[in-house]
């Protein structure tokens, strides 16, 4: 099954939206204070506003109020969504143990939710229940909207706000790609600074129309450069709205219009991109020098690409723009190339749910005397990943064993292509490289970054031309 991410970003394009319509059946906005009433007026948003929605969330506080009754007309209610538009309950829940577990099977099972809203201040174990299920999601408070946030949310954590922390363990706790964030339209500077720290992740992003946040300032601060990441939930100004599909639909196409904004660096790095390219400086992945490599040649840049594993949050961001590259691609497992790229084979493995092989660099002459390690069939299809390619001839041994198993490899995927005719002598083999960077392209950004310098950059590509 999609995870809740693969299909909220299915559902978004489909409908060209980031609108999710809040379904919060206000007592005043009923004609009688009852569960049917509130069933029927969220009956009709849903009817009038689903062409133009990316989500719905319905808001169980207002159901709950009705007792049994209520509870069975938010079920009725989620169920009434159309297939292939999530539903996200917006119940801020934070429990722990089997009282969170049964909080998450209430959402999930018992009413149909896809997501839900969570408190993260209880900690992990608090959280574990809702992002066991890669299919299901769960939004974690971070930055809300409410004007009292500060009082605990901006708290100093050793030189840093409270929420900057629960965004820090948040993706760790983000194992399957499930789980987002909350966080404040009407804070546009604190969603630019959580937008730059967590590049990739979804935002639920309240505060548009009654709270009166800046739809346009929320957008730039929070989109991703893939026009997607932000989902903007508005209940009363469309609910409340003479004609609540035109508001949608309105609401939908402001949106569109910043959407439509360039978003890209100029380098054409993504921002989780750059952030991923400065990581390769700051941790020493790159040096500049004179190196000799293993073919004999003198290089003036060395790439040690072992060093992304001693950074947890760096690997993990390795792990995702490996992910990106394979997720068009059809294969049954990966298989990482020892030695350099096991530890980010097992990350991108963790990160995709992929199940994971790899070819051994000598045969064991004991146990089972096995060339592939891990379990596979004969027939499977196999995506290669390693950290580089200079000129591929290095991944054939790995590639032989792994077909010789059986399996059938068709693509590899390399975290950055020194640019040294890898493609071609891959393409002789049946083989299509599929490269995260180029070298060429992370000098280009080191030296719009002033990382490099423009001397340094001439020479290692009059080096890479020489080759």
């Amino acid at each position: 099954m999609a995870t809740f991410f693969e299909r909220l970003e299915a559902r978004a394009r489909a409908a060209d939206s980031l609108l999710c319509v809040g379904l919060d059946p206000h007592p005043d906005d009923l004609l009688e204070a009852s569960a049917e009433a509130a069933r029927d007026f969220c009956l009709g948003l849903i009817q009038a506003t689903h062409p133009f929605a990316a989500a719905f969330k319905p808001n169980s506080a207002f159901f709950e109020v009705h007792g049994a009754a209520g509870m069975q007309a938010l079920a009725d209610v989620i169920a009434a969504v159309p297939e292939g538009i999530p539903v996200i309950l917006d119940a801020k829940r934070g429990d722990i143990g089997s009282t969170a577990e049964a909080y998450a099977r209430a959402a999930f099972e018992a009413l149909g939710a896809d997501a839900i809203t969570v408190n993260p201040y209880l900690g992990g174990d608090a959280v574990a229940p809702f992002l066991a299920d890669p299919a299901r999601s769960a939004f974690l408070l971070c930055r809300t909207s409410n004007p009292g946030a500060a009082d605990v949310q901006d708290l100093d954590t050793g030189g840093v706000p409270l929420y900057m922390e629960v965004a820090r363990l948040a993706e760790g706790w983000n194992a399957f790609g499930n789980a987002g964030l909350v966080v404040g339209a009407t804070y546009p500077d604190e969603l630019a600074e959580l937008r730059r720290t967590l590049p990739e992740m979804w935002f639920l992003t309240p505060g548009v129309g009654a709270q009166g946040a800046d739809l346009e300032a929320a957008l730039r601060a929070g989109l991703r450069a893939d026009g997607l990441g932000l989902l903007v939930p508005v209940s009363r100004a469309i609910s409340r709205a003479a004609d609540p599909a035109k508001t949608a639909d309105d609401l939908r196409r402001a949106m569109n219009a910043v959407r439509a904004e360039p978003r890209l660096i100029p380098s054409g790095f993504t921002p989780a991109q750059a952030r991923l390219a400065d990581d390769l400086l700051r941790l020493g992945c790159v040096q500049f020098g004179e190196f000799t490599l293993k073919s004999g040649q003198k290089s003036p840049i060395y790439l040690d690409l072992r060093r992304l594993a001693g950074d947890p949050a760096a690997l993990r961001r390795a792990a995702a723009e490996y992910a990106r590259l394979l997720r068009p691609l059809a294969f049954d497992r990966i298989a990482g190339l020892p030695y350099a790229a096991l530890p980010i084979a097992a990350a991108v493995s963790l990160h995709g749910n992929w199940p994971l092989v790899y070819p051994r660099k000598e045969n064991k002459d004991y146990g089972t005397r096995s060339a592939v390690e891990g379990p596979y069939e004969a027939g499977e299809r196999v995506v290669v990943l390693d950290d580089l390619v200079t000129t591929g001839l290095s991944k054939f041994e790995g590639i032989e064993k792994l077909r010789a198993a059986g399996m059938d490899v068709e693509d590899v995927v390399v975290l950055v292509d020194r640019g040294s005719g890898a493609g071609a002598a891959l393409r002789a083999r049946g083989l299509v490289l599929h490269a995260v960077f180029t070298l060429p392209g992370l000098l280009a950004q080191w030296q719009a970054r002033g990382a490099v310098t423009a001397e340094q950059r001439a020479v290692v590509m009059a080096f890479l031309e020489s080759d």
